[in-house]
């Protein structure tokens, strides 16, 4: 138990110091999310948005700055948290790759980061709720937060599978900015009155977009769309995984064993 104990930190530990290191995302966690907040509660009108919210089926006339502002920060959510696990998952591919082989639990690589996704969503999410709540007081900050959180989780899911598939770095940051724009403009009702409900439910962010408009306008708890997020992190988890392990699998040939009727012939040649 201590071994395994021990496996898990040391992993965990190179993994956070692996973000604590990356000096970009850094700066986009603390310059970005504050101004992109900024421009979207100055620059959108004030006018108030009528739709209806799907979570709750009420109709809401949010302010327009306010309701931009909270799709706009789930998308630098996501975003971050995706960048972080990409380039942490893409420049540590082949130290991974060389642990396996040595005989490293790929079991505690994964392990360690998920944990370091962990915290990083937290302090992401964390971050820009505070930096929301300066700007207005959201009814539900907390459950705003825990969708944030949940977005981020998911996002970052998915960069560490770009990171596990793509084999160019410009390739992973494409992927994530185009799907992450779309997936949470499409979202906006400013963007998107009119749209097809049975297509945008299958979006990435849909439970967290759903789950932090009914936090920031509504009184009413939506923990059901709290868990469709959770379910997405859940999927793209599980693809994550399956992505790691075919990047850190072992591709040399196996050796002949002693008694196969081969290996005879191999030694007598």
């Amino acid at each position: 138990m201590r071994r395994h104990l021990a496996l898990f930190t040391t992993a965990s530990r190179y993994e956070l110091v692996a973000h604590a290191r990356n000096r970009f995302a850094m700066l986009l966690v603390g310059a970005f999310v504050p101004m992109w907040s900024a421009v979207a509660h100055l620059v959108v009108p004030g006018a108030p948005v009528r739709f209806r919210l799907r979570a709750t089926g009420h109709i809401v006339a949010p302010p327009g700055n306010e309701l931009t502002q909270i799709t706009g920060t789930i998308n630098a959510v996501v975003l971050i948290t995706g960048f972080m696990m990409f380039a942490a998952g893409f420049a540590s591919g082949r130290f991974d790759h060389r642990l396996a082989l040595a005989g490293y639990p790929r079991s505690h690589l994964i392990l360690a980061k998920t944990a370091a996704l962990t915290v990083a969503s937290v302090v992401v999410a964390g971050y820009a709720t505070a930096i929301t709540c300066l700007s207005w007081t959201p009814p539900q900050p907390l459950l705003l937060a825990a969708a944030l959180f949940c977005a981020a989780m998911t996002y970052g899911a998915l960069g560490v599978v770009f990171g596990s598939l793509l084999r160019k770095e410009v390739e992973g940051m494409f992927a994530l900015v185009m799907i992450s724009v779309l997936d949470t403009a499409l979202q906006n009702p400013i963007v998107s009155s009119g749209a097809n409900d049975s297509a945008i439910r299958y979006l990435p962010s849909y439970g967290a977009v759903q789950t932090a408009m009914a936090a920031g306008f509504t009184s009413t708890r939506v923990l059901f769309y709290l868990a469709i997020q959770l379910t997405w992190f859940t999927a793209a988890a599980l693809v994550s995984l399956l992505a790691f392990r075919r990047r850190t699998r072992n591709t040399l040939p196996k050796a002949p064993h002693p008694l196969a009727p081969d290996s005879g012939r191999a030694a007598t040649t």
